[in-house]
């Protein structure tokens, strides 16, 4: 039977709701598939329903294919097996906990590898039960601190999420290696246009992480790409350092007054007005050490301090910042932080501090008078020669080179990547791009495993941990993802594989063999194996029924009008925009 839009529970809107701020989501409102609830939560109406159970159609078909079966846990679980791994607090304010009338801790679950890995070690013993994978299609739960973008970040979501169990590491790259061929196919049965980049494994852990991010200008995912196939995360892009340059025949380094040059362009201005370079060129940002002081909060909250310095023409990437440092939260340290190191002194902050004697003393790193530790960008190579500052107020130091004049507790790299930075593989320069991300795939490793106690016996007799991947879509994520790749200014227009109908019928006019036409044009479809939407609705006008065929998005619309005393209706490609009559007999053949 078609689905009548007489009896169907919608209504379209004229207008773009004030909730909504980018197209896919405004015309997911307007169009009728989903309605706001709260702050990220929303209402599934059949429309939404409708595409929402494709998608998951189509990944449970390649998930079969791919060797998953098919499970599903409670999204209400204890706190205990988070408390094991430690999640509990890793996830921080981003975790929904509640309590029991038995005061019992509970949360609503963000992820499930806890649970999946729980099932298998209470079902499994021996290397003879392995491999498995399982996966389910279940709803997610966080905190976001700001939902945006409707379905693309919410704090209750839909997630397909599987896990590999192998005996060792070569079955772990098998089975990665068949559900990343599953996402391809999965993706591209959808329609959905997607690029693979290396990724940071993040709290996650693991060996290897790759996400599948769709191009789209409202993407929250920085990516980058070189002409010789390079692509990864922002995140995950490791700086080509320079080589070391040799120290010896070095100039000494010099302390110079810097009248109020407390940030990095006027201490490029003062330096190019003031000191000659040896090689004739002009001073940039680039010559001068810019020492950052960032403040670590732990799950627990506790507080730590941390000094990163980098190049003055780079900046801090905030994410690649959150990926380095988690589970910590990272923060810009405040008067307070300040206050309680005097030491330190804002624009004029430097590894080292001149002494009377013209020797150095340590002032940055967890060996200098801060005990603060001190990283540096990959660029700070040996022999490097930098302008800091000399730790005191309009005082700055030129030609201080690393591995003579001072060092470091580590490197970190944090600093933005720009286009045209080289890849790291070789193959050019990169360029930038946004994505969304709607699937990642990880090679957990053991992580999991070792906290909760999975093993099993092998060949030998022996207990073995268990390896891991763990693998996630999101489902609902890929609902917003197609409707704002899939749209032109008068609404919708849905990949086939996704469309809530294959077809969608107009009736348009008062005359009865208008409606008896298309009553029986949409039976005939339907017997053919068509799904079909059928405007029936009598008292609604032509020009009403057009815009809301267009706003819904079903690619294949059938018109049903004036044409029909000449025996025809008129078929509306609304990818193409073509419309062209059809006799009415011949309508189902050029449909089907």
């Amino acid at each position: 039977m078609p689905t009548r839009l007489s009896q169907l529970f919608l209504r379209t809107l004229r207008e773009d709701p004030s909730e909504a701020d980018v197209t896919g989501h405004k015309l997911l409102l307007r169009a009728g598939y989903i309605r706001r609830a709260g702050s990220g939560l929303y209402t599934w109406l059949p429309l939404g329903l409708a595409v929402k159970a494709k998608i998951e159609q189509v990944v449970r078909e390649e998930m079969a294919t791919a060797g998953a079966q098919e499970v599903f846990f409670p999204a209400l679980l204890p706190r205990e097996p988070f408390e094991a791994t430690g999640r509990w607090t890793e996830y921080g304010d981003n975790l929904f906990r509640l309590q029991d009338r038995k005061k019992a801790d509970y949360l609503l679950a963000p992820t499930h590898e806890e649970m999946f890995t729980l099932l298998v070690k209470d079902l499994y013993s021996s290397y003879k039960d392995l491999p498995v994978c399982l996966y389910q299609v279940q709803n997610k739960y966080r905190d976001e601190a700001r939902p945006r973008a409707g379905l693309l970040r919410g704090r209750e979501f839909v997630m397909k999420d599987a896990y590999s169990f192998d005996i060792d590491d070569e079955g772990l790259k098998k089975a990665y290696q068949a559900q990343r061929d599953a996402y391809e196919r999965i993706f591209t049965r959808l329609g959905v246009e997607y690029v693979i980049v290396k990724a940071d494994a993040g709290a996650m852990g693991g060996s290897a992480s790759e996400e599948f991010l769709s191009p789209s200008p409202i993407g929250e995912d920085t990516f980058v790409r070189s002409p010789g196939g390079y692509a990864a995360n922002v995140e995950a892009v490791a700086t080509v350092a320079p080589e070391a340059i040799e120290i010896a025949g070095q100039p000494d380094s010099v302390q110079l007054g810097t009248p109020a040059a407390s940030n990095i362009k006027r201490v490029v201005a003062f330096a190019n007005d003031n000191v000659k370079r040896a090689d004739g060129q002009e001073w940039t940002a680039a010559h001068t050490l810019k020492n950052n002081v960032m403040a670590l909060v732990s799950p627990e909250g506790k507080r730590e301090l941390v000094i990163v310095g980098l190049p003055g023409d780079r900046e801090v990437d905030a994410k690649r910042a959150e990926a380095a440092f988690s589970p910590n939260e990272v923060e810009q340290a405040t008067d307070e932080d300040f206050a309680k190191h005097p030491e330190l002194i804002k624009g004029y902050i430097g590894p080292v501090s001149r002494k009377a004697d013209g020797s150095f003393e340590v002032v940055l790193g967890l060996e200098g008078k801060t005990k603060i530790r001190y990283l540096l960008d990959p660029r700070v190579v040996e022999g490097s020669a930098w302008i800091s500052g000399a730790n005191q107020k309009e005082q700055h130091l030129f030609d201080l080179v690393k591995g003579r004049d001072f060092s470091a507790d580590g490197v970190i790299d944090i600093a933005e990547v720009r286009a045209g930075d080289p890849a790291p593989d070789g193959s050019g320069p990169l360029e930038l791009a946004r994505g969304i991300e709607i699937g990642h795939v990880f090679q957990l490793g053991r992580k999991y495993a070792e906290a909760l106690d999975l093993k099993v016996l092998d060949e030998n007799g022996k207990l073995v941990t268990v390896t891991m991947g763990s693998y996630g879509i999101g489902i609902t994520r890929m609902i917003a993802v197609l409707a704002e790749a899939n749209n032109d200014e008068k609404g919708l227009i849905w990949p086939a594989a996704v469309s809530p109908a294959d077809i969608y019928v107009v009736a348009a006019g008062k005359d009865e063999a208008v409606y008896e036409a298309a009553e029986k044009l949409a039976a005939e479809l339907e017997a053919a194996g068509k799904s079909v939407i059928l405007d029936d609705r009598q008292k609604v006008s032509p020009g009403v029924k057009f815009g809301d065929a267009e706003l819904v998005g079903v690619p294949q619309i059938v018109i049903v009008g004036k044409g029909l005393e000449n025996g025809e209706v008129d078929l509306w490609d609304r990818r193409s925009g073509e419309r062209r009559p059809v006799k009415v007999e011949l309508a189902v053949a050029e449909l089907i």
